[in-house]
């Protein structure tokens, strides 16, 4: 097993094996500071101006890059250089690579199969967890032990005594267990908002299936719900026939079910109100526009790859969606699948990695929080002089904006 990826951007053509996510790829980051007015010399300010001429000059930039990206590989003529038995070896070289090449496509294709084996023997079990989850079943005496920590049993003793002396709510199965579950995996919950999470309440299942072909689909199971009509919403991710480099899968694209939303229910739109005015009539009207808006029901919408058409920007931002979109499938395929419990107890947090740049985000919003807190007080320090200079206008005059 392993484990969104967070890098910044996506290589369709080094793509991971189904069983790997993708190599986060390092930010290049520069220590260098900021010169002075005495350091700046005129190759600086030719570049500056070169810059900003490139910043100006969208199209311009996009055929600079055009004409770089055709010179990758292509050869420097080092090694036609070279005397023709040295050649001769580095050909020879390079078949031998081919043979390893072979031996690799081989060796990923025997991991898939021992994935598909153990995913045959996992399945069971994943059936009782949902049968147990539903209500359809309960847990014999020998699991719910061995589930029992030693170190929890002493401390839940007294609590379960008392427990067992209180009535009993007629609970069936573990309510909103996969939404719990789905809400403390972290890139999971940063998808997740309120409305969302009335939807996805009736989630009674969520399951994966190996294709026949390289790739993997992920089944979703509700309840009747009053949202959509759905009974299973699924989700597919497909490799190309062609191993990439190093013998790995190469991720295709991902295909996701039309969601058949009740009349008002969709999640995934918001309505806009607007007022307009009719120039000879002089009356206004309302009128309502339906967007978009971020929900995690677009994650069966997934995006489709870049056209040659769209810009450089557009490109990247693509890009950068189709990989966190991957990301997502793998994250619920390799960790929510697997682990749903230790999800839904929180437990599963302890052995999640945080990125740096999370944690830098983490101290610099603190640091805005107290920054916040200061100028908050520095306001209010400034409002209390201004009342006791009796500024009575000022205040009624806030008092009406507000209204």
């Amino acid at each position: 097993m392993s484990e969104p990826i967070r890098n910044k951007k996506l290589d369709l053509s080094t793509a991971p094996t189904p069983q790997n996510t993708p190599a986060n790829q390092a930010p290049i980051s520069s220590h260098a500071q900021q010169p002075g007015v005495s350091s700046i010399k005129e190759e600086d300010v030719d570049r500056n101006n070169a810059a900003a001429m490139l910043a100006q000059n969208p199209a311009l930039v996009s055929m600079i890059q055009g004409k770089l990206g055709s010179l990758v590989g292509r050869s420097s003529g080092y090694v036609e250089s070279l005397p023709v038995p040295v050649r001769r070896r580095v050909a020879g070289l390079k078949g031998i690579q081919k043979e390893h090449g072979k031996l690799e496509a081989a060796f990923q294709e025997e991991v898939l199969q021992l994935e598909k084996k153990y995913f045959a023997k996992f399945t069971p079990l994943y059936q009782k967890r949902a049968e147990i989850v539903n209500g359809n079943l309960e847990p014999s005496e020998e699991e719910v032990n061995a589930g029992k920590a030693e170190q929890e049993e002493a401390a839940t003793a007294e609590s379960e005594a008392q427990n067992e002396s209180e009535p009993k709510e007629d609970m069936k199965g573990i309510p909103e267990f996969w939404l719990t579950a789905m809400k403390n995996q972290v890139s999971l919950a940063e998808m997740i908002n309120d409305r969302d999470e009335e939807a996805l309440r009736p989630l009674c299942d969520i399951r994966m299936e190996y294709l026949d072909r390289p790739g993997f689909k992920l089944i979703f199971e509700f309840a009747p719900n009053d949202f959509f009509t759905n009974k299973t919403l699924s989700k597919t991710y497909y490799y190309r026939e062609e191993n990439g480099f190093g013998g790995d899968f190469i991720y295709d694209h991902a295909e996701g079910d039309k969601i058949d939303w009740k009349a008002g229910k969709d999640v995934t739109v918001r309505v806009e109100s607007k007022k307009q005015r009719n120039k000879t009539t002089k009356q206004t009207r309302v009128v309502k526009k339906t967007v978009p808006t971020e929900s995690f029901f677009n994650f069966f919408n997934p995006p489709k790859a870049p056209s040659e058409d769209e810009s450089v920007d557009s490109e990247d931002d693509i890009e950068e969606r189709l990989e966190l979109d991957y990301t997502i499938g793998e994250d619920i395929k390799e960790k929510l699948i697997p682990h749903a419990v230790s999800w839904f107890t929180g437990e599963a947090l302890q052995f999640e990695e945080l990125d740096d740049e999370d944690l830098e985000d983490g101290d610099s919003e603190e640091e805005d929080d107290e920054d916040d807190e200061e100028d908050d007080s520095h306001d209010d320090e400034e409002e209390s002089a201004e009342e006791d200079d009796g500024a009575k206008p000022k205040q009624e005059a806030a008092e009406c904006k507000q209204s």
